[in-house]
């Protein structure tokens, strides 16, 4: 065949029927990495001639298997084991032979050192892996790779080649489950079992299977059975929680593209219980075709999972831009709650620290910490945020609380604006925000009443003199000195406030001496402009013979005219008829005015 081919005289048919016969010879000779070589070679050579080698007939597949004119130089095809035990046979008679001093064809190597049935087994099945691997990418008919796929299955089965079964199983391929899961489930692959249902849209079935191996993680179900026995015993509790969460994180693969609600639901509880991060990412994916029905979803979410609740509540109004006030007043609540929580959290820390005497360590909480301080910033944000949550239910909720801000935000959305300042001036002594407040809401009294709380604080405080001077000091110009000077408390020191008043009330004379310039210069306007009108008016026009009408072109003669002031002249009839506003030149004054420098004024 080589001589042949180097000088070009065998036609490329023949070639392939010569690489295939030579395989099959080579491979009942156990040379069964040069057999593949030449099966590979081969574009006579199909899989299924392989397929009888790798499961006994008859079979799913044993109609696909061609019988072409090469089979006679060879034996009947027949399973590995039994291709190697007749050649190990033929190996012994050629030993035999040999030592009676009778030469024999065998292989010399072998005779010298004769292999092993569990080698030539691996090395026979590691080659038509090979060869059933690179036939994966030919273009073969749907049963072909059917069987191809499922015959690799069973071979990395074989060799115990987990990862392998894994990445075939996970991917795209033509397996058939029916096959191929008695196996599996027996040999304790289960992983591989799950990928495989997961592949073939059996979800349900590959679910089951996460779940079972995240409740059995202990008994090692999770791993590589040929290495459970070697694992350190000391491992065992970071391999029980690395097999919980692998199983979780398989199982929300593929749930994140299930559109089944019941199914999801399910599933969710013990996802949820491994690693709650995962249960939100299935809650909240973007990859399903059909999103869940919300009321659904939160009835069926344990209530000790707050933050659940909240991470999907929160992703349905922001991410999903949805308007139900329920789900908003749901989602207040439940802040509300957490916040109240972390407040009480705060107040027994504190306490236990000035019980002991001694700065507690506080490191292993530091995550949890953090997660309650953001949950009372979300909630502020909310309530400023949203219009659709019901105030008074909220408040309801955190009325005995020290929740004062959001109480403020709450009164504000409830239109009490005296409850609000209270809060902001006298509860959270936040002087900046209450005249904030009050500048929100326009109107003078509204520093006045600010100011009232300032000077009579209820529940026994003493007055805030430095907070009410701030007040003047700020605003004060703008607030009626009278009133101010009522409403200030006879024991207020005067040096505090003194410098104060005294500006203010500068400030008032100030303003009344300048609405007073500002009116007689609106009075010297006026009277310009009315003696500049009266001028115009009285003007003196001399009218002649030739004189006519800019409208009606005919001799005014004696008739009676008009004057515009862009100086157009029109008889009395056209004047009628134009009226006031637009000049017989088309000018409309009311639209574009026109100013004379004599009416301009000059004083």
């Amino acid at each position: 065949m080589e001589e042949f081919d180097t000088e070009g005289e065998v036609t490329k048919e023949l070639l392939s029927f010569v690489h295939a016969q030579l395989g099959f010879m080579l491979l009942f000779d156990l040379h069964f990495e040069d057999a593949v070589n030449h099966f590979l070679l081969s574009e006579t050579m199909q899989p299924p001639e392989v397929f009888p080698f790798i499961m006994r007939d008859p079979n799913r597949w044993s109609h696909l298997v061609p019988r072409n004119r090469y089979w006679g130089l060879h034996p009947p095809p027949a399973p590995l084991e039994e291709v190697i035990d007749d050649g190990l046979m033929a190996i012994q008679r050629a030993m035999f032979l040999k030592k009676a001093g009778v030469d024999t064809s065998a292989d010399q190597d072998f005779l010298i050192n004769p292999p092993s049935k569990a080698d030539l087994l691996e090395s026979a099945i590691k080659s038509i892996i090979r060869y059933l691997y690179v036939s994966r990418d030919k273009d073969l008919s749907p049963p072909v790779k059917e069987g191809i796929d499922t015959l690799l299955m069973y071979l990395y089965r074989a060799l115990n080649l987990v990862d392998d079964m894994e990445k075939l199983a996970s991917s795209h391929n033509y397996c058939i489950v029916e096959e191929l899961e008695m196996l599996l489930d027996d040999s304790r692959h289960l992983r591989t079992l799950a990928f495989l249902y997961a592949s073939k849209g059996m979800c349900s079935k590959a679910l089951t299977i996460w779940r079972i191996l995240a409740k059995n993680y202990s008994t090692g179900l999770w791993k590589d059975p040929a290495n459970f026995q070697e694992s350190d015993s000391l491992d065992s509790s970071t391999d029980s929680s690395s097999g919980q969460k692998i199983s979780a994180i398989e199982a929300s693969k593929i749930l994140k593209e299930s559109s089944d609600q019941d199914l999801i639901l399910e599933h969710l509880e013990w996802i949820a219980d491994v690693d709650q991060e995962l249960a939100i990412e299935v809650l909240t994916s973007e990859k399903r075709v059909n999103q869940l029905v919300p009321e659904k979803v939160l009835a069926s979410i344990d209530p000790r999972k707050v933050e659940i609740q909240q991470r999907y509540l929160q992703w349905l109004i922001e991410d999903q831009d949805c308007d139900d006030t329920q789900f908003h007043t749901l989602y207040a609540l439940s802040l509300a709650r957490t916040a109240i929580e972390t407040i009480e959290i705060d107040l027994n820390d504190k306490n236990n620290v000035a019980r002991n005497h001694e700065v507690m360590d506080i490191s292993g909480t530091q995550t949890e910490q953090n997660y309650r301080y953001l949950v009372r910033d979300r909630l502020q944000l909310f309530l400023q945020a949203s219009d659709l949550y019901d105030p008074e239910e909220v408040l309801d909720v955190i009325q005995g609380s020290e929740l004062w801000l959001e109480k403020a935000i709450l009164y504000r959305k409830m239109g009490q604006e005296t409850m609000v300042l209270q809060i902001l001036a006298l509860k959270l002594e936040d002087s900046e925000a209450a005249e904030q407040y009050c500048a929100e809401i326009g109107r003078n009294d509204a520093y006045m009443q600010l100011l009232d709380m300032y000077l009579n604080p209820d529940d026994g405080k003493e007055p805030m003199f430095n907070a009410a001077v701030r007040l003047l000091h700020n605003r004060g110009v703008s607030l009626d000195p009278l009133q101010v000077l009522e409403k200030l408390s006879p024991e207020m020191p005067l040096q505090l406030a003194s410098d104060t008043i005294l500006r203010m009330l500068r400030a008032r004379v100030h303003h009344h001496c300048q609405g007073q310039i500002v009116h007689n210069l609106s009075r010297a306007i006026n009277l310009d402009a009315r003696m500049a009108r009266f001028e115009e008016r009285s003007r003196h026009v001399q009218i002649n013979d030739e004189s006519i009408c800019d409208s009606c072109r005919s001799r005014l003669g004696t008739k009676l005219f008009a004057m515009y002031p862009d100086d157009s002249v029109v008889c009395y009839k056209c004047y009628r008829r134009l009226g006031e506003s637009t000049s017989a030149r088309g000018r409309n004054f009311k639209q574009d005015a026109i100013f004379k420098p004599g009416w301009l004024v000059s004083r």
